[in-house]
């Protein structure tokens, strides 16, 4: 296994003189690592001992994303113009409905990001030009209604992506990490837009039959890492790249729940990190609420233990509870607004 550095986390404004801020934010550091050698070898040392490239990989600013800095964590709204995803769909069944919903959330969120095709466990593949008459419509009317915040479109495929950022979309986010449409790459590479990569296990219809893994941490590690050496080979800046671990995607709850306890992990890959676990079976599972829409509490409790992590983006479709939730946060561990 090649060697992995995973920087153990800290919030709050109490820096040691060795402290290093983590992934360019400014309300976590980190002042020791851990050094995973494989064969379960791990070393526990002080950043300050670390190879300068390692120490300015896991602790440099990230490159912004739509023209926002990652200094502080970012909230991307989700605005889904499907029939069937899992929380929300049906809601948004006009393009009227939708801008509505877009002019809420813009208060709030500093990204929306648009899909219309479910990939929740068990979901269909639909049609091309069914997805683009679902999102782009939307996402021209939203900008004719004068909403000026960055646009994501949440699509596997090249055509959709084309046509969204005609309409005036500004990122791709691709939960197949590439895999499913050969011509995604070249376009991101042509657009030269933001692209996350999302890690996933097969297609939405059987992700979620009997995930296995050695080790999960690591094995997602490295197939995030595979997905963003294929991403630059293929004409994308790496400086365009967001890595998300895919949550809820090809995971039992107890890979979900690992993951999220070792998310500053991921700082290893140098990059922007998004986290997408917003109302997630598990988190019913958890807390028992069966309801997809009775999980904002556990999706806000995850949001928070996520900035604490290092997270950049979180991607949510309760806007205003997060906000709020971060802004005390903030106070409470002295990077807010003092107010007192």
């Amino acid at each position: 296994m090649t060697l992995r550095v995973e920087a153990v986390a800290r919030t709050g404004p109490t820096w040691g003189r060795d402290a290093c801020a983590l992934a360019g934010r400014a309300d976590v550091w980190f002042d020791t690592a851990v050094l995973h050698h494989g064969g379960g070898v791990a070393e526990r040392v002080a950043a300050a001992s670390l190879p300068p490239a390692i120490r300015d990989r896991l602790s440099a600013p990230r490159p912004d994303v739509c023209g926002l800095t990652l200094d502080r964590p970012r909230i991307m709204g989700i605005l889904n113009v499907t029939p069937d995803s899992f929380s929300d769909g049906g809601e948004l069944a006009s393009v009227a409905a939708a801008v509505a919903r877009a002019q809420a959330m813009a208060g709030t969120a500093d990204i929306l990001d648009i899909g219309g095709e479910s990939t929740r466990p068990g979901a269909e593949t639909i049609a091309v030009a069914e997805e683009i008459r679902r999102t782009a419509p939307v996402i021209r009317a939203i900008r004719e209604a004068g909403i000026a915040t960055p646009i994501s479109i949440d699509t596997r495929k090249a055509a959709v992506a084309d046509a969204a950022l005609a309409a005036g979309a500004d990122m791709v986010n691709d939960v197949s990490a590439l895999t499913h449409d050969p011509a995604m790459a070249a376009l991101v590479a042509e657009r030269d837009v933001p692209l996350c990569l999302m890690h996933n296990r097969g297609d939405p219809a059987t992700m979620q039959d009997d995930p296995r893994y050695a080790d999960v941490l690591f094995d997602v590690l490295d197939a995030l890492e595979n997905r963003v050496h294929a991403a630059v080979a293929a004409g994308i800046r790496r400086e365009n790249l967001i890595i998300d671990p895919g949550i809820g995607f090809g995971k039992t709850l107890q890979h979900n729940v690992t993951l999220l306890r070792r998310l500053a992990l991921y700082h290893d890959l140098g990059l922007p990190l998004l986290l997408g676990a917003s109302r997630k079976r598990f988190i019913g599972t958890i807390s028992g609420a069966a309801v997809a829409r009775d999980r904002v509490a556990g999706s806000v409790a995850v949001a928070l233990h996520g900035v604490a992590q290092g997270m950049h983006i979180l991607r949510v479709h309760d806007t205003t509870d997060t906000r709020q939730a971060l802004s005390l946060q903030a106070a409470m561990i002295g990077t807010g607004t003092d107010d007192a």
